[in-house]
């Protein structure tokens, strides 16, 4: 294996004990990123002065919890000095003066930033293109998308670019791009991370969380930086167990649900995940079937993601061109909900709480498929059709993950299998309020359960 395919942990201890230096890990990334990113368009700002930063690192005592990283920093989020586009045309030359506070912490923690990692415009849709860079390719069939918003950061650690990536999650742009590429990507309760948004600072709907190749690399991720963050009112709960993995309990009660809605599931999708839960079942481990019927929880994510999208964007109803196509088309939406709709949407989203909060009093962890579809071709743009289901939305494929939003609960994505074609399919792991170090250590047991290969055009490497 490549050595920038090992998982950050192991990256990690070699780095600190002086095994590997800075520089050769950064050199090997560097390579990955020539080999492969002129066909998949994953890091679309490289930091011409990273080799020169991992240089002067090297000189120093190895000190800081991801010490010689290298990581994707999405380009969504601020980078000082570094170009931040948004994936919009009007920014494309936009170099920030500021390094938003996840960049901040992670430099503070010894991280190497090696670019920044493709987008859609403002991070909007579920699949990764825009108009000044393009679009991102899936590195298991460059024919097919790696999923959105965060497609950029989920190839780049896919194929070793990066050991580390971050992003953002309103209705599964963590989660969907870690299932379509093999890897795993958590969305943490809202206040765990900070985010820098100057408006809507109350906003629970949208996170941060990051990217690994394994569940222990996200845990790795998450230690360096969560934490209180006092510019935001939504704040780090007091009580928090933290980020070291915990062991699982011998007795630990598992709940499935392969339908969270009424949509249907792609046939591939839902037996590949059937088979990882029979996996699971061998390992004598209690996993029950749950029914849920959150059918009206997609209206509710619709007028709540509306909303959500109008008090961060509202200066650019008018301008459609700074906007993009996707953005616009929601902020137009948001104009014909009612308040009553809004009303509606926050009882919704309380029954939901009330329905996971009845769920986990005889489970310890739910798991459902992350995506009702496999990787789609970059030529259909969004699926139209599962099955005999017709979407009316470029949103509505994504109702597994979006629904999900609405709890505020931890959520990760776990490849759980391949399909028979060689696609990755991963399962969401849901867990209690302020669970995520629980959740991850279940998902590094489904990594061991049902492990998977590296993405195949590894091998040009």
């Amino acid at each position: 294996m490549d050595i920038a395919c090992l998982p950050a942990t192991t990256l990690q201890r070699a780095l600190r004990e002086r095994r590997l230096s800075p520089v050769e890990l950064t050199r090997a990334c560097l390579n990955v990123y020539e080999k492969l990113n002129p066909g998949l368009n994953a890091i679309v700002t490289l930091n011409d002065r990273v080799l020169e930063e991992a240089r002067t690192l090297e000189t120093r005592q190895p000190k800081g919890l991801l010490y010689g990283l290298p990581v994707g920093i999405k380009d969504t989020t601020d980078t000082c000095g570094l170009r931040t586009t948004y994936g919009s045309s009007a920014y494309r030359d936009h170099v920030p003066e500021r390094d938003a506070e996840i960049v901040a912490r992670l430099k503070a923690a010894g991280a190497l930033i090696l670019g920044k990692t493709n987008t859609p415009a403002f991070a909007v849709g579920g699949e990764t293109t825009n108009e000044v860079f393009g679009a991102t390719r899936n590195p298991w069939d460059i024919t097919r998308s790696p999923g959105g918003s965060t497609g950029g950061g989920a190839v780049a650690v896919a194929t070793g670019m990066v050991a580390l990536a971050d992003g953002t999650d309103l209705g599964g742009s963590l989660r969907m791009p870690a299932s379509f590429c093999g890897i795993v990507g958590l969305r943490p309760s809202p206040g765990i991370i900070p985010e820098d948004s100057a408006s809507f600072l109350r906003d629970r709907l949208s996170v941060a969380g990051g990217l690994g190749r394994t569940a222990g690399d996200v845990g790795l991720f998450m230690q360096a930086v969560a934490g209180p963050y006092d510019a935001r009112p939504l704040q780090y709960p007091a009580h928090h167990p933290g980020f070291g993995l915990p062991e699982l309990e011998a007795n630990i009660r598992l709940g499935y649900c392969d339908h969270l809605t009424n949509l249907e599931l792609a046939p591939v999708v839902a037996a590949t995940c059937r088979s990882a839960i029979n996996s699971v079942k061998s390992r004598s481990i209690s996993v029950k079937s749950v029914n849920l019927s959150l059918a009206d929880a997609p209206r509710a994510f619709a007028v709540l993601r509306a909303h959500h999208l109008l008090a961060i964007h509202r200066n650019r109803l008018n301008q459609p061109e700074e906007a993009g196509e996707l953005l616009t088309q929601n902020l137009n939406e948001a104009l014909n909900y009612s308040a009553l709709d809004l009303a509606d949407s926050e009882r919704i989203v309380d029954e939901v709480w009330r329905t996971f909060r009845r769920v986990f009093q005889n489970v310890d962890f739910l798991l459902t498929p992350t995506t009702a579809v496999l990787p789609f071709r970059l030529s259909d743009g969004y699926p139209r059709r599962i099955e005999s289901t017709e979407l009316s939305t470029y949103y509505d494929w994504f109702a597994p993950t979006s629904v999900l939003s609405l709890t505020s609960l931890p959520v990760a994505s776990v490849p759980c299998g391949l399909s028979p074609e060689g696609l990755p399919v991963g399962m969401q792991i849901v867990g209690k309020p302020r669970q995520e170090a629980a959740v991850l250590a279940l998902a590094t047991r489904i990594q061991e359960w049902c492990p998977i290969s590296l993405p195949p055009i590894l091998q040009q490497l």
